[in-house]
């Protein structure tokens, strides 16, 4: 399966289709090429179908009648197919195109005769991954553009479908776009949480004593932390404006459920900006800990500095070629003169542990 593209904070893309006339679908060469996977579920209460199709033209058979119909594509790549889909499914042009540019923020856009929603969906396994999710909302038809095909956040949903568990199956398609916007969420928290335990492992390996890529790791945290931020933030006003839109594809007992996601973004965007504290204070604690560790290198340098410097100061004045120099004739000399050396370090280390400096 093919994996998530990883997160970059460089939009290259954009820059490539600066100078191309509105609603230009193109091919994005940046995702893998791979073969366009078009899964169709059709449902209602007392019933459910899943088709694979490899032919376009099979999509007009699996959109009529009463049933409720998810057409989920995976694979954005191929700009032909998209327009052919757009095509069929009288879907804007402007809409096509930023379906297949993946740098798009989360947003919500009323059509009349459709929507469309549009965010990130993450996973993590060692790193941060994103993919651009895409859903077109049309009477009884949800439409679903994912970047690549593989893992993706709505197994649960296909399960609840399958199983006929939940509220999916008695709902329409506006009950089950809610439901894709959902799960999406719940991964966030999933996400979160799998954070929030790297962060509390760092911070005890911070108070057990640092490693040499401490912060190497703290830093992609925070880089992470802000691409969650830039992908999570927008969604709100994303919800937001869906509870307020006036569009009849949404049905008034379908925002009662999209006023509790909103309340789960808004929890996200807490806790994003609660780990964002945290990786920030735990940087800060790095620092001061390396700083300290250097100040304590410091600190027994200068003092064995300090006791050799008065007794490098006899050697030296004893250690000059001069042959009238006083007490270099006596036989107790170099006694004498390892008694007052030692007798002077001995008075230094007294005096910095009385000054506690040691």
């Amino acid at each position: 399966m093919a994996k998530r593209r990883k997160i970059s904070f460089i939009n290259r893309q954009r820059s490539k289709k600066s100078f191309l006339p509105p609603g230009t679908v193109e091919a994005n060469t940046s995702l893998i090429a791979q073969k366009v996977v078009i899964t169709i579920i059709q449902y209602n209460e007392s019933f459910i179908q899943e088709t694979v199709i490899n032919n376009l033209s099979e999509l007009k058979d699996y959109t009529a009648g009463n049933l409720v119909t998810w057409i989920n594509v995976d694979g954005i790549h191929d700009a032909s197919v998209i327009e052919q889909i757009g095509s069929m499914y009288e879907i804007h042009p402007l809409t096509l195109e930023d379906v297949t540019n993946t740098d798009q923020r989360a947003k919500f856009e009323d059509y009349e005769s459709y929507i469309v929603v549009m965010m990130k969906m993450l996973n993590y396994d060692s790193e941060l991954h994103s993919e651009q999710l895409s859903i077109v909302l049309k009477s009884n038809l949800v439409i679903t553009f994912q970047e690549n095909q593989g893992v993706d956040a709505f197994s649960p949903i296909r399960k609840r479908l399958k199983e006929a568990k939940g509220r999916v199956r008695r709902f329409g398609a506006d009950y089950l776009c809610y439901a894709l916007i959902d799960a999406v969420v719940d991964a966030y928290f999933n996400i979160l949480e799998v954070v929030g335990d790297k962060i509390e492992l760092i911070d005890e390996q911070l108070i057990a004593g640092p490693q040499p890529n401490t912060m190497q790791v703290l830093h992609t945290m925070k880089r992470e932390m802000i691409y969650l931020r830039k992908a999570v933030w927008p969604m709100r006003d994303m919800i937001g404006t869906m509870e307020r839109s006036q569009t009849e594809l949404i049905k008034p007992s379908t925002d009662l459920y999209l006023r509790d996601v909103h309340d789960h973004v808004v929890r996200v965007i807490e806790t994003i900006e609660n780990y964002r504290d945290l990786i920030n204070g735990i940087m800060d604690l790095y620092l001061s800990s390396l700083s300290n560790k250097l100040n304590e290198v410091m600190k027994v340098l200068t003092i064995i500095s300090t006791l050799f410097i008065p007794v490098t100061f006899i050697v030296g004045v004893y250690g000059m070629n001069f042959e009238y120099m006083p007490e270099l004739k006596s036989p107790y000399g170099y006694a004498a003169t390892w008694i007052i050396m030692l007798s002077i370090m001995l008075s230094l280390i007294y005096y910095f542990r009385r000054k506690k400096w040691l």
